[in-house]
């Protein structure tokens, strides 16, 4: 029982990664788009979508708190700052996506917030993802690590590269959704973005060998770890190719990948740990009856209808954006 939870956990967590991600993406581009029309159209590509999309994290953090409860009580002292930033990031990003529907004068204040608020959700999730690989302080199972003990120069470092590649993503669902002005402007960023993703990930490489990372032990003792990046590598190289050919359907399915892989990458590092590496998934586990008791609710009904309804949502708005529409 306690594997299965486990699994709906990491997948919830990819999925929210790969499907916020990309409308987070999507809205730090945004700031950058050139006129109303061009950011319409934009937002018509998520519209279907983006609230939905969010609703993975909900999901995340409620298999969080009712299957490994120690893990919630233990983290979220340590992350009250960016989990409340963040949230106040999607919220922001939620209130300015509807308002500058209906908004005039103050439609530019809230493309701004579109963009801001984007900005803050995504650096705070990869600033979160960097201070658990670094560690994070404490002691008979209570965070010790001070209000700020997350924010360090290496999760910072791995917030702006999260944010790298969230636009990458986000860049290449647009590619896919879009067609003329947009899906060209778009297309010419991407090879910026793999690169500036590129150099972000050789940059966490050095720092974990020059800091003696722990986690850098898990890749020397598992090397079939490096099946991953080969994945990836493989991915950016077809990446490459789909650009080239201007062949829209590959982008986003391989850029995905990657995320995939490193999404394997780090959770296979960290097994058989849920905070690295001071508590096991047993020793954070729910008792058996209540991971039972979820399981006949959440577990068997809830969880397959909502991937249900992923799916047949994505197949129902699949293909390319209409050029206009009336509202979002």
């Amino acid at each position: 029982m306690v594997m299965f939870w486990v699994a709906l956990l990491a997948i919830s967590i990819l999925i929210y990664l790969l499907l916020d991600g990309f409308d987070l993406g999507v809205g730090m581009l945004f700031g950058l788009a050139d006129g109303e029309a061009r950011r319409d159209e934009m937002l018509r590509t998520i519209a279907p979508v983006w609230d939905g999309n969010e609703t993975w994290l909900v999901v995340t953090g409620v298999i969080m708190w009712g299957a490994f409860p120690v893990v919630y009580a233990m983290l979220m002292p340590a992350f009250y700052i960016p989990v409340v930033v963040m949230l106040l990031g999607l919220i922001l990003r939620g209130v300015a996506f509807e308002f500058r529907g209906k908004a005039s004068r103050s439609r530019r204040v809230w493309d701004v917030s579109f963009t801001v608020g984007s900005f803050a959700a995504s650096f705070m999730q990869g600033a979160m993802v960097g201070a658990l690989v670094q560690g994070l302080q404490f002691s008979n199972g209570e965070y010790v690590g001070g209000t700020f003990g997350w924010l360090t120069g290496f999760s910072v470092l791995c917030g702006i590269g999260l944010c790298f590649g969230y636009a990458l993503l986000g860049a290449c669902w647009l590619v896919g959704k879009c067609e003329g002005p947009i899906r060209e402007a778009t297309r010419r960023q991407i090879p910026l973005l793999a690169v500036a993703v590129l150099a972000f990930l050789v940059v966490v490489f050095t720092h974990a060998l020059v800091e003696h990372l722990p986690i850098l032990r898990r890749w020397i003792e598992r090397p079939y770890l490096f099946v991953f990046p080969l994945i990836g590598a493989g991915a950016a190289a077809v990446l490459a190719t789909s650009i080239l050919r201007h062949d829209d359907y590959w982008p986003f399915h391989m850029v995905a990948l990657i995320f995939v892989a490193a999404f394997a990458t780090l959770a296979l590092s960290f097994w058989p740990y849920m905070i690295p590496f001071v508590i096991t998934i047993e020793e954070a586990a729910a008792p058996h009856a209540s991971l039972a008791f979820m399981f006949w609710g959440a577990g068997l009904f809830v969880f397959p209808l909502m991937l249900l309804y992923v799916a047949v949502g994505y197949r129902v708005f699949r293909g390319k954006t209409a050029a206009a529409a009336d509202h979002y």
